[in-house]
């Protein structure tokens, strides 16, 4: 029974998914139709980056890259922006998961050695805001964003676009956080030497492996190969260079996609239901989805709002907005928050305090900046 615990606990959102799933397939009983539900394009382009994302993580490759470049300044404002930075622009392209997973870690150790444990709050706040805020800007960047963008027929430049504005002022605003709270730090020198990677030849080919992995996932997002093709060679290539990386990616949240789509699809075939889905939705996606969020996460959020209205671009800004807020409006946000969690000593209340004032800043003055944008437009 303990186990069972510890996975409904873990696992909440899947859990809850896969029962909402079960619940709705009384009401519409299951037939050939649920396959028309899954999307499995979103679903091999996930499992094609988790993949990837897994090997370059297995193979130190991001914290290689992040120790070299902390290891170029000696204050605590210097390192401490240069890891925003990391988390906001790597987050693009590996995920904020991803992201969050390197690079606290590799902070809390730096601030430790460097005697600054007094700044880890704040900094994984602020890290964990870069990697949501960062990784909306492109398809790639979080989960919700791969499947929204395959439903909206947007080009990768106008997804781009869209998300562009937001972007620019998350930059400025987290920029301006680091100065204004890391400005009695300016003084304070450190010395960081990034470690010594001595890799054999079979880990520098798994490399070459991964950078040519993700530049096929890359290609499928943009629509240039089939995605089955892509995921094939990619589960290929690791049974042979790298099997046991296949046991890394989140499979999880392959299923809670699965059955997310499956309530979804069930209740659209409900008119009743439906028809109040869409007039609740309709002319409110931006707003309904940022709240929804903040209960059950933007990923769920994304798949339920996105299936009764057809403008996708809104539930886009909506769920990538929606990321900020509550400890679960995005998933990525609980890994930092477990990590700092494990530290001796770690306040937790503080944490949450601090975690949940700065969201709700960010989010105003990034909704702000939307409704300025509606009207200009």
């Amino acid at each position: 029974m303990e186990w069972i615990k510890n996975f409904v606990r873990n696992e909440i959102v899947l859990c809850v998914a896969f029962i909402l799933a079960l619940i709705s397939s009384f009401i519409i009983r299951p037939s050939k139709e649920y396959i028309g539900y899954i999307d499995f394009r979103t679903l091999s382009i996930l499992l094609s980056l988790m993949i990837t994302m897994a090997g370059f993580q297995k193979l130190s490759v991001f914290r290689q890259i992040g120790e070299h470049l902390v290891a170029r300044t000696n204050s605590i404002r210097g390192i401490v922006i240069i890891l925003l930075m990391l988390c906001f622009f790597s987050s693009m392209f590996i995920t904020n998961d991803v992201a969050l997973l390197t690079f606290v870690p590799f902070s809390i150790v730096t601030l430790s050695i460097s005697g600054r444990k007094d700044l880890l709050v704040l900094v994984i706040v602020l890290e964990t805001l870069a990697a949501n805020l960062g990784s909306m800007l492109i398809p790639l960047g979080n989960p919700q964003n791969l499947f929204l963008y395959s439903l909206s027929g947007l080009t990768i430049l106008e997804f781009i676009g869209l998300m562009l504005p937001y972007s620019v002022l998350s930059l400025v605003l987290l920029l301006l956080s680091a100065n204004i709270f890391l400005k009695k730090s300016q003084s304070v020198n450190v010395d960081i030497k990034p470690s010594i990677y001595k890799r054999s030849k079979m880990e520098k080919l798994q490399i070459l492996i991964y950078i040519f992995t993700f530049i096929l996932s890359l290609l499928v997002v943009i629509g240039y190969l089939k995605y089955y093709i892509v995921l094939a060679i990619i589960v290929g290539l690791t049974l042979v260079f790298d099997r046991r990386v296949l046991r890394k990616p989140d499979y999880s949240l392959l299923f809670t996609f699965i059955f997310l789509f499956i309530f979804i699809g069930n209740i659209k075939s409900i008119p009743l239901v439906s028809n109040v889905l869409v007039e609740i939705i309709k002319e409110n996606e931006v707003g309904v989805s940022i709240l929804l969020s903040q209960f059950i996460s933007n990923v769920p959020a994304a798949i339920l709002t996105a299936g009764f209205t057809e403008n996708i671009s809104k539930i886009i800004i909506g769920t990538n907005l929606g990321g900020l807020g509550t400890l679960i409006a995005s998933m990525a946000s609980l890994i930092s928050f477990k990590q700092y969690s494990y530290i001796e000593g770690a306040t937790v209340k503080r944490y949450v305090k601090m975690f949940t004032t700065f969201n709700i800043v960010f989010l105003i003055l990034l909704l702000i900046e939307h409704n300025v944008i509606v009207m200009i437009v």
